[in-house]
This record gives C-alpha cells, sequence and structure tokens, in this order.
C-alpha cells in the first residue's frame, strides 16, 4: 500500500466535494452545514493552505495507492494544536496508520506538547480514542454546536511513539 501525504491543492475539487458531502461523513461533522460545493471547497483549501503559511503546520490530503482517501493532520486552533482525521467510509480502517504518522510529525517534528481531538457528543465510539492515551478535558461549543475536547499529552506516549529529541 502506497500513502502519500500531499497539499489539499493537489487534490481534484470534485474528490474532495464528494468526500465532504459524503452522508457516512457528515455525520461526524456537525458544523458542516448545507450542500458543500464548488465555492465551499475553495474557501476550505485556501483556509488550509493559508494555516501552513502562518503557522508552519496544517491538514494534509491523504492519496493511498493513486486515490484521494481523505483529509487531517494538525491544525492550529485558538491556541491549540487539533487532530483532525476525515476519510472517505471506503478508506476508515487504515485511520490507525494515518494516525501514527501524524502522532510523530506533531510530537517529534513539529515538538508540541499536547494535542485535542474534538468529538461531537453523538460520537459515542470513543474506546479507540482512550486506548491510544486521550483524555476527556471538557465540554466546548462552537458554532453553537456541541463537543468534548479530549486531550493527549506527549508525556503520556507510550515510549514507542516519543522521541528523545528536545522540543522547541
Amino acid at each position: 500500500m502506497n500513502i502519500e501525504f500531499k497539499s489539499l491543492s493537489e487534490i481534484e475539487k470534485s474528490s474532495i466535494i464528494d468526500l465532504m458531502n459524503n452522508a457516512l461523513v457528515r455525520r461526524q461533522m456537525p458544523l458542516l452545514k448545507g450542500e458543500f460545493n464548488e465555492m465551499d471547497c475553495d474557501k476550505f483549501v485556501t483556509s488550509k493552505e493559508q494555516m501552513w503559511k502562518e503557522h508552519g503546520y496544517g491538514p494534509w490530503a491523504f492519496v493511498i495507492n493513486n486515490q484521494f482517501a481523505g483529509w487531517g493532520g494538525i491544525q492550529p486552533d485558538n491556541g491549540e494544536a487539533d487532530l483532525a482525521l476525515v476519510l472517505h467510509p471506503d478508506y476508515w480502517g487504515i485511520g490507525k496508520v494515518l494516525y501514527k504518522e501524524i502522532i510523530d510529525k506533531a510530537f517529534n517534528e513539529l515538538g508540541l506538547n499536547s494535542i485535542q481531538v474534538l468529538f461531537p457528543p453523538t460520537r459515542t465510539r470513543i474506546k479507540g480514542l482512550l486506548h491510544l492515551g486521550f483524555v476527556k478535558d471538557k465540554e466546548v461549543e462552537i458554532g453553537n454546536e456541541q463537543f468534548i475536547r479530549y486531550v493527549l499529552n506527549k508525556a503520556d506516549l507510550p515510549n514507542a511513539q516519543r522521541s528523545d529529541k528536545p522540543t522547541s
């Protein structure tokens, strides 16, 4: 299996639009309102690319065996580092492999000390998230929607996932 991390701007708009309008994907993304169209896609890609310019990190497009599988990575969010992982349902089984790559980049390359995940309360299957070391932190409201914030601290990672590199 060939996995590539690419810029979202390298992906056909129609592929991103199809992903963001997929009913199973939308069920996990309560902030997505109405149909995700070409104008939304342009704004979305521009905003994600701007994160890279301003912060030196942001989300990638995931391409698996030359097929767009989804997007995600570490995104700056009000002074926090937010982990996003949005995959087409055909690729949900590959999430753990992508997660390991993202975590390695977050803690060992970017030198982050913690990352957060925001889940809607309707997302009740969280055993996997807790098993990875995330801890429930608090409930937050974003765009009139409720989310539960989970945090993973670098110090709580298993040694195999940590690096001895100093953080900045």
